[in-house]
């Protein structure tokens, strides 16, 4: 038991005492996080380097993409590395440093979730008013304002989180968590801690009501749509991004609105492992999939980097 002022480190869940599980995490691990950063960097690559692709839809797909290739880095590495080093340790301020920039590119991911749901309303119910609507300075807005408000709700909950007295300093995750964290109080939720809470999941809910009821909205005008290669290419661009809102928020409503086990168990490991892990691994293969403009984008761009080899 250690309290606040005592506290250099933290001391992370490990995956295995026995060396060889320790190097199959890192390979495992070193493969997923490999495979999410390339997918993420082809999809800002493409985006950045066609100017065809600067429009709205693909300037937001462009900052999802940054938001998940940071998620996993922010996380991925320093796992590896204590696996490789056959430590469980992280100083305090680089847990600090952790968990504020998972929740500022969690929330982010949240709220930009939310403005692409929107900007498939404009484009789908309102077609002849998008270009108004969803103009360079309205989109630089949007944009701008994802960024703040996930910057403003990590620092609040960070500087919160970590103002409370801690009497552990062993946490039962291989990153810090931030629900881990609160469980290592000395005392029970006090009011700014409960406060803080309430408030992240009423904005998160916020979010996912929205897009609920846009995606009603956009549903009921497909389906008015007479031609039916209309009502498919409606559906392509408005499914991945469905499936992408849904395999994050369900993933992590479970991690983070669940009561936290005195002991980890192998399904809180599982679930971690998806909504920090999963997302930015599918989410470029989701988008790109089925999107002719980013594949014809990515093959110009790959054919532009053979010419010089």
């Amino acid at each position: 038991m250690a309290n606040q002022s005592s506290l250099s480190g933290f001391l992370l869940l490990e995956f295995a005492e026995v060396r060889e599980l320790q190097m199959l995490h890192v390979f495992v691990f070193l493969v997923l996080y490999l495979a999410a950063v390339t997918g993420n960097l082809l999809v800002i690559s493409a985006v950045a380097c066609d100017h065809h692709l600067h429009t709205p839809m693909y300037v937001f797909l462009m900052n999802l993409a940054v938001q998940d290739l940071g998620t996993v880095s922010v996380i991925m590495p320093k796992s590896m590395a204590n696996s490789l080093l056959n430590t469980r340790y992280i100083t305090y301020s680089g847990c600090v440093a952790q968990v504020f920039t998972l929740l500022f590119l969690l929330a982010s991911d949240i709220y930009l979730l939310t403005v692409m749901a929107y900007d498939r309303y404009v484009a789908i119910c309102n077609p002849l008013r998008y270009e108004m609507v969803m103009n360079k300075q309205a989109c630089s807005q949007m944009i701008a304002s994802v960024w703040i408000a996930g910057f403003l709700h990590s620092l609040l909950n960070t500087a919160v989180t970590f103002a409370t007295p801690l009497c552990s300093n062993i946490i039962n995750q291989f990153f810090c968590e931030l629900p881990q964290i609160l469980k290592l109080s000395c005392f029970d939720l006090n009011l700014p801690e409960m406060g803080v809470l309430v408030f992240g999941t009423v904005l998160a809910s916020g979010c996912f009501v929205f897009i609920i009821i846009t995606y009603v909205h956009i549903f009921s005008s497909v389906l008015r749509i007479p031609s039916g290669q209309g009502r498919q290419k409606a559906f392509s661009t408005c499914l991945p991004h469905l499936i992408v809102f849904s395999t994050f928020i369900i993933t992590g409503a479970f991690a983070y609105l669940r009561s936290t086990p005195d002991a980890p168990s192998n399904l809180d490991l599982m679930f971690t492992i998806l909504y920090s892990m999963l997302p930015p691994m599918i989410n470029p293969v989701i988008y790109s999939m089925r999107n002719k403009e980013i594949k014809m984008s990515l093959s110009r761009l790959l054919s532009f980097h053979h010419s010089f080899i």
